[in-house]
């Protein structure tokens, strides 16, 4: 097989869609239709983009869903969401999203039902500093083939030339949400020479110096 990762821009959004909605979640995953687009919003703008919207389209699986497709594509228009793709020939089989730290309202994992509140990054000052690798998605049939790591050693490879001095991930502490740990195990990131900046509660920052 032959793969390529390619970086996320509104040019690239009928993948980024396809893989969402065809291969992303299709073991039955808990978490489909999600479009990894809830780190880059605030709770009032969840609120008001995407559960007001769910009412207005009448609430249930349905309302829920047409609000989140809306609200994501909105999103991916304005180039807010940020990331790679991984491909398989011309088939995106894998997603990772990273953006600079500040674009970021809160990291690691969460319940979807329960946004947690708003965070701040005190710690990293300004944009341009880190680089946060906030969830990965690989499809089903191409899980435990390293394609994980593809797409982090690229996000660190980009993140070297645009200048950053660190990249950062936040691997959920006991297996992550669910058991599903979509914001990378711990062992993916030592692999790649990231080692515990701070123990949070639930979760680890794992940092890399470039």
């Amino acid at each position: 097989m032959s793969y390529t990762v390619k970086k996320m821009s509104p040019a690239l959004a009928e993948d980024y869609f396809d893989f969402f909605e065809n291969r992303a979640f299709s073991d039955g995953s808990p978490f489909y239709p999600c479009y990894c687009t809830a780190y880059n919003m605030s709770k009032e703008r969840i609120d008001r983009e995407f559960n007001c919207k769910c009412k207005e389209y009448g609430g249930g699986d349905e309302g829920w869903k047409r609000a989140l497709r809306e609200c994501a594509d909105r999103m991916v228009s304005a180039d807010e969401v940020q990331g790679y793709l991984l491909y398989d020939g011309g088939t995106v089989v894998g997603w990772c999203n990273a953006n600079d730290r500040l674009s970021y309202y809160r990291v690691s994992e969460f319940d979807p039902s329960n946004t947690p509140p708003d965070e701040g990054c005190g710690y990293c000052g300004e944009r341009g500093i880190i680089k946060s690798v906030v969830c990965f998605e690989i499809a089903p049939d191409y899980r435990g083939k390293g394609l994980a790591s593809m797409l982090l050693n690229k996000v660190c490879e980009d993140a070297r030339v645009q200048g950053y001095t660190y990249v950062e991930g936040y691997p959920a502490n006991d297996g992550g949400y669910d058991g599903i740990a979509f914001t990378g195990p711990v062992r993916l990131y030592e692999k790649l020479g990231f080692e515990v900046y701070e123990q949070k509660e639930d979760y680890a920052i794992v940092r890399k110096k470039l």
